[in-house]
């Protein structure tokens, strides 16, 4: 999937984006129904950006818009989330003491999953690298790769 995009799926199959850098990949699970949803949020709010329309832009839409597809295909919950990225790949150019943009989706990303009561079961976030993302459906497990620290199943 591309950038500020979502996909779910459910039973077999991959759910994929690559090129993650300050961006967070957000990965949602129903174990019991075998189906999962995966956003690649681009900005942490909606005051960061002219276009408010996607709703897989920002984690406070991206969550509930992969609920609401996620039920069409059977999932009732339990639900358990899995996140990646937010790097901060220009970090030399921060003023001191600034948060970066990686930083900021990483905890929005993770207030979002919080008000929709869903355990953050595993992450992969910070650092100064991009990472690639596959969702697998049929065990809600995550690869994530990247050059600079290689592959991590979470």
């Amino acid at each position: 999937m591309k950038v500020a995009d979502f996909a779910v799926g459910k039973g077999g199959g991959v759910l994929s984006t690559i090129g993650l850098g300050s961006c967070v990949a957000i990965a949602i699970y129903d174990r019991q129904a075998r189906v999962g949803g995966m956003a690649h949020v681009l900005l942490p709010s909606e005051g960061l950006s002219r276009d408010k329309d996607n709703r897989a832009k920002f984690p406070g839409t991206a969550v509930p818009l992969l609920l609401e597809e996620m039920r069409k295909l059977g999932a009732r919950g339990p639900y358990t989330a899995k996140i990646a990225g937010g790097s901060s790949m220009f970090g030399a150019l921060l003023p001191s003491g600034g948060i970066n943009m990686g930083e900021r989706n990483v905890l929005s990303s993770r207030q979002a999953l919080s008000e929709a009561g869903i355990p953050l079961a595993a992450q992969d976030v910070g650092g100064d690298y991009g990472r690639s993302v596959y969702f697998h459906l049929d065990d809600g497990r995550m690869l994530v790769r990247s050059l600079k620290s290689g592959d991590r199943a979470l």
